[in-house]
């Protein structure tokens, strides 16, 4: 193991490679279980798509794991499932299977700008605070997940607002916690601070498997019932290779609003990853003054960002070929990068744990989402360390860094958080007179992002 992840040389060792990869996994397993319900309202196979999912995210995270030798893991993207099924497939009233064309072609275009280092040049041309920034902000996005995830919050009708109030549907207010995972979680969010506290190695995996144990009395984790058909796989046959190219092209006056489909699926797929390397690549080691430095001299994939970046662009195109929405690198990876995870092992170990939900879905899917939530919660505040880089007693970096960092959790999307932080950055450097000072592809992508949005606006989507 230490040959081919080169442990020693990272400062880990195997024990806390299996540990973080346990910790990834139990954060991000319910992907298994949400995406084939969200895409079955689409006419999808069910079953099917469970399988797709499965074999998306092995293939993909394995990719990670053994080309790149990093420790994220790669999934279905949760905002980008329902995008697919609620607005292209629902409203829009475009068949899955051409949907699953978008998605296809989104993934070769992600694998274009990869292998032309356009990606890579993205990244570099971020600002450092709007760095620092999306780091921060993914870390309240963590927790806000985690909150919403242990029933934290209460969101009731708000009778008493007015028309043109704030909050004209629902408010937020503290739970009274009478529900039984809601008082889990709050003792699995003890528990795991404790142990932090105490500096215990694993803290966060003990602190969801004990939730999950002291969860069977109170009647929170569910023990399934395991037979003979628990251990066969559901056929793939009804998504397999069933993506429709020839029909998306099929009526020329489709074609804009095609092409603005395939725009809005890229840049979401695009700045999702490109923020949570962001995020967590100064703790993995995928970023380092080589990579800086040999942004333009480098020719082939010889950096770990560049085999990382190459890791998510293929994702995307198989999983529409296998029959899911687009993959991405999930951000539940800094759970187990916060547990200690520096490698492709980390990787690896949540690629075989998928694979074996494969065939034992019930047992993987029996810890619940209360005992989960607390180590959401947990890697928000240790993420958070990055918002205090940034300088916010000056203004002019303070604007673009809350907007990145707030957007995030409340737009319940990383690339709107990105989006947001890149709109502000560049109307601050104008307005300062400092417009030389932007790179120009910040001005690309910024004018990609209005353009979306003005696109939005005139209800086209």
């Amino acid at each position: 193991m230490d040959r081919l992840f080169k442990l020693k040389e990272h400062g880990t060792n195997a024990r806390t490679e299996v540990l973080a990869g346990v910790t990834t996994f139990v954060t991000m397993a319910y992907i298994m279980l949400v995406n084939p319900i969200i895409l079955a309202n689409t006419g999808m196979d069910q079953k099917a798509v469970f399988v797709a999912t499965i074999l998306a995210t092995v293939i993909a995270t394995f990719i990670m794991a053994f080309v790149a030798n990093v420790p994220y893991a790669v999934a279905p993207g949760m905002g980008l499932n329902a995008f697919f099924t609620f607005t292209v497939c629902i409203v829009m009233k475009i068949p899955w299977q051409q949907a699953l064309g978008i998605v296809f072609i989104c993934g070769l275009i992600n694998i274009v700008i990869t292998v032309t280092k356009i990606r890579r040049m993205i990244i570099f041309a971020i600002p450092q605070s709007l760095q620092y920034a999306i780091s921060g902000g993914i870390g309240l996005f963590i927790a806000y997940i985690g909150f919403m995830d242990a029933h934290f919050l209460d969101f009731t009708p708000n009778s008493t607002a007015s028309t043109a109030g704030t909050f004209k549907n629902v408010v937020p207010a503290l739970a009274n916690f009478t529900d039984k995972a809601t008082v889990l979680a709050l003792i699995g969010l003890v528990i795991i601070i404790v142990l932090m506290l105490l500096k215990v190695k694993g803290a966060i995996i003990i602190g969801v498997l004990a939730s999950t144990l002291i969860g069977i009395p109170m009647g929170v984790t569910q023990i399934p019932e395991i037979t003979a058909a628990s251990f066969i796989p559901p056929s793939l046959a009804p998504t397999l290779f069933k993506l429709d190219i020839p029909g998306l092209f099929s009526d020329p006056s489709q074609l804009f609003k095609i092409l603005t489909l395939i725009l809005a699926f890229s840049l979401a797929d695009t700045f999702d990853t490109i923020g949570t390397f962001l995020g967590t690549g100064r703790k993995t080691g995928i970023f380092d003054n080589k990579d800086e430095e040999s942004l333009t001299k480098s020719k082939g994939f010889s950096s770990k960002l560049d085999k990382a970046l190459f890791a998510d662009a293929t994702a995307t195109s198989v999983g529409a070929l296998l029959g899911t929405s687009n993959t991405t690198t999930y951000i539940e990876s800094a759970a187990g990068i916060e547990a200690g995870g520096k490698t492709g092992m980390t990787s690896a170990v949540v690629g075989v744990l998928f694979l074996l939900s494969l065939f034992l879905s019930p047992v993987a899917l029996m810890v619940p989402s209360a005992a989960v939530a607390p180590a959401l919660i947990v890697v928000g505040i240790l993420m958070m360390e990055a918002i205090a880089k940034i300088k916010w007693n000056d203004f002019e970096d303070a604007a673009a860094a809350f907007f990145t960092a707030v957007v995030m959790p409340f737009s319940y999307s990383i690339a709107t958080g990105v989006a947001a932080g890149f709109i502000f950055y560049v109307l601050v450097k104008i307005v300062k007179g400092k417009a030389k000072e932007v790179h120009l592809i910040m001005y690309i992508v910024t004018l990609l992002f209005v353009l979306k949005y003005i696109i939005d606006a005139m209800q086209l989507f």
